[in-house]
């Protein structure tokens, strides 16, 4: 059935209403092909504040170059600021050994996102409709996914991309009757009539063959994304109860406790909660090979690790790199990596005995300058208030059953290349205070590392 110009238009303002988005700066990803050319009139017609930005992936020659100039006379049609950038992608492709969809998708939303940063975009508007969710669910399906994935395209994705699609609720015939009735003109992609590209040959050969045994496919398929949508709802609701139980947030790790996790032998669970932090469903059986490991042993990604300690998963950050802080004296304030230290001076008639491990009370007179603020490293030693026996700061760590996320983030410091204290956990015995003692140097950490 065919939807008046004035049913379009309304859909599209409808859509930034139901956000109370009429006034946000948006950006909006233009091909120049009749999707991205109707997102740009209804734009102009629902006085939707809007820049354009144009991909030249240079893969189809003068073509590309064609598509390019007519985008830019786009933006002279509306008056609005006109984005373009040339990409090598077939370089990039082969250098990140992806496909050339991958490598052309992975170029575009990373410049989408460096746009909207550097001139303060609210969001990117892209032309995807509900055609196009007709095919991505099929795609998901047949590569194989979650429940997540047959709910298809989101019309917002407000992480921190922020992507609107605003033409989701609308047909692709619905798009080309309002292009011709406001006599808009477009560009076409000969790419879009070959099949070697997964989603054309899920357009133009599967659908096709799929609508002569089932005539109404394409409908009963967005019911479906409905469906999956609503059950997909519950069923984050209930994941969520659940992972409440399971994980303990401390500071910037979540902790685990195994055998809780394990009693209910549930793969999609685990894999609900290692995907936040960048995990996929492969590292599912590894995590429960893990659970079976030596304390210390661990998985990880780029950014974190998933660490058995004992009779927990840990799940960290990884550890930023070592860095090495002069300190001179009479500084007093020092910001590292671990937090903060503030350094001062007093007399021993002044002095009172701290216990906290976050403070260090040390004799002056054995203190020589500069200090060195550092990551601890292996072979490191010291002699442990108390003791007249040095020992090693592994086994130190060992002893005091530090698991391994822990134990890469701690800081030492030294006096002439001796370690006077292990920030935020024992001094040197060597520099105590004693009865000889005339001056002390108070060392107070501010640690912002997970204890």
């Amino acid at each position: 059935m065919s939807v008046s110009n004035q049913n379009i238009s309304e859909k599209f303002t409808e859509f930034f209403k139901a956000r109370n988005l009429l006034q946000g700066k948006f950006l909006a990803a233009v091909s120049g092909g009749i999707d991205s050319v109707v997102l740009c009139e209804l734009c102009k017609q629902s006085g939707i504040p809007f820049a354009i930005a144009h991909c030249n992936f240079g893969l189809r020659g003068e073509e590309s170059d064609r598509d390019e100039s007519f985008v830019r006379s786009l933006g002279a049609k509306y008056g609005v600021e006109v984005f373009v950038k040339k990409f090598d992608t077939e370089t990039y492709a082969n250098e990140k050994k992806i496909s050339i969809q991958e490598a052309a998708r992975d170029l575009r939303y990373h410049w989408f996102v460096q746009l909207k940063k550097e001139n303060g975009f609210s969001f990117t508007l892209l032309a995807h409709h509900a055609d196009d969710n007709i095919e991505t669910l099929l795609m998901n399906f047949f590569r194989g996914t979650g429940l997540q994935g047959l709910t298809a395209m989101p019309e917002e994705n407000i992480d921190e991309k922020f992507f609107l699609r605003p033409l989701l609720g609308v047909r692709r015939k619905e798009i080309l009757e309002f292009a011709k009735q406001n006599n808009l003109e477009w560009v076409e992609d000969s790419s879009n009539l070959s099949s070697k590209y997964t989603r054309n040959f899920f357009r133009n050969e599967l659908l096709p063959a799929i609508q002569k045994v089932f005539p109404q496919v394409e409908e009963n398929l967005l019911d479906n994304i409905d469906r999956f949508k609503q059950i997909n709802a519950l069923y984050q609701t209930s994941v969520d109860e659940v992972k409440k139980k399971v994980c303990e947030q401390h500071a910037s790790e979540v902790r685990i406790p195994i055998l809780k996790l394990m009693k209910y032998r549930h793969t999609s669970l685990i894999y609900e909660i290692i995907k936040d932090y960048g995990f996929g469903e492969k590292q599912v059986d590894e995590l429960i090979k893990l659970a079976n490991a030596d304390s210390g042993k661990f998985i990880g990604n780029e950014k974190y690790r998933i660490i058995k300690h004992r009779n927990w998963f840990i799940i960290a950050p990884r550890a930023e790199i070592a860095e090495t802080i002069a300190i001179e004296e009479g500084m007093e304030n020092i910001c590292f990596g671990g937090g903060k230290l503030e350094l001062k001076t007093i007399s021993k008639e002044k002095f009172q005995l701290q216990k906290k491990e976050t403070i260090a009370q040390l004799d002056a007179k054995h203190i020589e300058y500069p200090l060195v603020l550092r990551k601890w490293k292996q072979g490191d030693y010291f002699y442990p208030l108390g003791m007249r026996k040095k020992k090693k700061l592994a086994r130190f760590f060992i002893d005091q059953r530090l698991p391994k996320n822990q134990k890469e983030n701690i800081w030492v410091l030294e006096s002439n290349k001796k370690i006077v204290w292990i920030v935020g956990m024992r001094i040197d015995d060597r520099y105590k205070v004693t009865e000889s003692t005339k001056e002390i140097l108070k060392l107070t950490a501010n640690i912002s590392q997970t204890v």
